[in-house]
């Protein structure tokens, strides 16, 4: 009897991260045939690779297909080392100086293909969420992290060192006075846009003005409700994450940027942002529009089963 083929079949997206390792099962018009998710074993790097291999098992069991015949895309925090193999730059510790791929490629008994969960992020947004068609793409993924990734006439952008998107961990640019050095950050720099526009980068700055300790939902709500050391946060916050995207619409000029990760549901974030960026963009006038994803915290997941059938 004649197997299918592969590319018949579904592929397996698998989103590793800090909390949670999920698996999703998307049919080549990008419908959606199972998902399920289960929680990142704590900096367990052994464990991850299992989580992951058992989820990739279970789920060919309940699609009925025979084991090993799905493709397989895997989005990580970091990226594999065009040089070395071994995974970089997560912020998911254990993962770093490891042969990620290898070793779930190893599980999995099969080639798989593997990159940052941000650069997933984007692909799927590029390919059937909120920038569908569009030629030049930036997403940004604003969450316990800051990453971003590139797509380009519908492929994703890597870069020679596989670094491509990796804005996260450029300066702040333009910074004030009482902006420098900036906190430290876990890639062993300070001032990183990451340090200032993550959640956590987002609770600093709050108890750095006001003395006092909030999450970044809370600082959210409470801004809402008119508190106003809560609402000038989130205007410090803006206004730094307006430079930001326009440090890289210097660089690319995207025609669309998407926002995803916890704090692009911020109500109005996207549009008190873009009438902040004109002063640092390079342009006498700005028709970049900024969107939020369509596939809000699914793309990551979404995105690596798009980058297995690419």
């Amino acid at each position: 009897m004649t197997q299918p083929s592969s590319r018949s079949l579904p592929a397996l997206g698998i989103d590793l991260g800090g909390t949670k390792v999920e698996v999703v099962a998307l049919e080549p018009d990008g419908r959606e045939l199972l998902r399920r998710r289960i929680a990142t074993p704590h900096e367990d790097y052994d464990a991850i690779v299992e989580a992951i291999g058992r989820l990739v098992d279970e789920a060919e069991r309940d699609l009925g297909v025979e084991s090993g015949a799905c493709r397989v895309g895997v989005g990580t925090p970091g990226s594999p080392s065009p040089t070395t193999g071994l995974l970089r730059n997560s912020n998911s510790v254990c993962l770093n100086r490891r042969p990620l791929q290898a070793d779930i490629e190893a599980r999995v008994r099969r080639p798989i293909v593997i990159a940052n969960d941000a650069n997933c992020f984007v692909l799927s947004e590029a390919r059937d969420g909120a920038a569908r068609g569009v030629a030049v793409v930036f997403g940004i993924i604003l969450g316990t992290g800051v990453g971003g990734g590139w797509v380009v006439d519908g492929a994703l952008v890597q870069g020679r060192n596989a670094i491509a998107g990796e804005w996260g961990h450029n300066p702040l640019p333009w910074p004030r006075d009482d902006e420098r050095p900036g906190a430290p950050c876990f890639c062993g720099r300070r001032g990183c846009i990451e340090t200032f526009l993550s959640g956590p980068g987002l609770a600093r700055d709050h108890e750095h003005a006001t003395g006092q300790h909030l999450d970044g939902a809370s600082i959210v709500a409470q801004a809402a409700a008119g508190d106003a050391r809560c609402q000038s946060t989130l205007q410090r916050h803006e206004e730094r994450l307006a430079r930001a995207l326009a440090h890289a619409m210097n660089m690319l000029d995207p025609d669309v940027i998407v926002l995803g990760g916890g704090l692009s549901n911020i109500p109005g974030l996207g549009e008190r942002v873009a009438a902040r960026w004109s002063s640092w963009v390079f342009s006498d006038a700005v028709t970049t529009t900024i969107v939020r994803a369509r596939h809000g915290d699914s793309s990551g997941v979404r995105g690596a089963a798009w980058l297995a059938m690419a």
